[in-house]
């Protein structure tokens, strides 16, 4: 009896030392820091907070973008440089962009998140233009519209180191592209029997607006943010490949079909910076800055004639407000820098955590 009261005795007092050296290390540890991205009020694609692990965020967002553009087309030839020897046709294209989406977000890990975006994309141009030297003053509106589901999306994000302190958060991206919306070689197109080429009839626009781009892509990206009291830096480097098609066809009138052979159309570099302010602990206000880089497209391994590189600049300004823990409001407004950049974007997202 008294061998094992001691055996009892002992075992007690192991336990009682280690729960108390327990107790001395969790005294003099620090405590854990937030190893995740800081939060700012999102201006691009690519969110910078990554969605905790077993969370999961729908987000119904709502975007317009408004474009014009005026084009002066040369249809002959000059004898000198003051002589135009033909007609000249003048367009002015006002273009009007409606997208809405639902995307889900689901967080895999503390560090990686998959993405899911289903689009649904309502478009509307109206072209106005007149042919001079043709005895008529009055100009000729061409209007044309297009609806229905958007390319989807799929993407997947990974923080690469822990961040915090004075070290900055790296975030990597892989999203892919499909061609689940209206292919714009599927959609009719006004001139027969072809659009290029003797004899041909028509403007040689779309009867109806294309609510995807036709091809698939994949685009790799990186995102960093740095904390800098009160401040939070950020920006992204991106690059988008278009895979190419080959037996593509556009569609004429009369039920025609114009043969194109293999298309490539230009890959896209793509970078933004910005910066993110808090104005108290529910709002955040940011401003930055995004530009798009387009390459030329190809046609059966030759440049399309008139194609150049197209340079997109967007100045963006955002604003975000958390009602409660689940729910945030986010709405951004962006204004284009160059010619080819529409006028004027808006969007706002709602956000909800489960």
């Amino acid at each position: 009896m008294r061998s094992s009261t001691k055996r009892q005795a002992s075992v007690l007092a192991m336990m009682s030392w280690s729960v108390w050296a327990q107790a001395q290390n969790q005294v003099g540890e620090a405590p854990a820091g937030d190893s995740r991205p800081p939060a700012v009020a999102p201006l691009f694609e690519q969110p910078g907070v990554l969605t905790p692990r077993g969370k999961l965020v729908l987000e119904p967002s709502l975007q317009f973008g408004y474009a014009s553009s005026n084009r002066v087309v040369l249809v002959g030839y000059t004898i000198i440089p003051a002589l135009l020897i033909g007609l000249v046709d003048v367009r002015e294209v006002k273009r009007n962009t409606t997208t809405a989406a639902l995307t889900l977000r689901y967080g895999l890990s503390r560090r990686a998140e998959l993405e899911i975006k289903l689009p649904y994309v309502y478009r509307s141009d109206s072209t106005v233009s007149r042919e001079v030297f043709t005895g008529t003053g009055v100009d000729n509106v061409f209007d044309t519209s297009g609806k229905g589901m958007g390319d989807a999306e799929l993407g997947l994000r990974y923080q690469l180191n822990e961040g915090g302190g004075d070290q900055a958060f790296y975030v990597a991206g892989l999203r892919v592209k499909s061609r689940t919306g209206i292919d714009p070689f599927n959609v009719v197109t006004d001139c027969s029997p072809r659009c290029v080429g003797p004899n041909v009839t028509g403007t040689g626009l779309p009867l109806e607006l294309p609510t995807g781009s036709g091809f698939y892509a994949l685009q790799p990206s990186v995102t960093w943010l740095y904390p800098s009291d009160p401040a939070i830096l950020f920006g992204s480097v991106s690059y988008l490949h278009n895979f190419k098609r080959s037996g593509v066809n556009r569609k004429v009138l009369n039920g025609q079909w114009e043969p194109l052979g293999t298309v490539a159309p230009g890959d896209v570099f793509g970078f933004n910076f910005g910066v993110g302010l808090a104005l108290n602990d529910r709002a955040l206000i940011s401003f930055g800055y995004d530009h798009s880089s387009i390459a030329r497209t190809r046609q059966n391994g030759v440049t399309v004639p008139g194609s150049v590189r197209t340079q997109l600049g967007t100045l963006l300004v955002g604003f975000s407000y958390r009602i409660n823990e689940k729910r945030t409001v986010n709405v951004t407004v962006g204004a284009g820098l160059t010619r080819d950049t529409p006028d004027v974007q808006l969007s706002l997202r709602l956000p909800l955590t489960f």
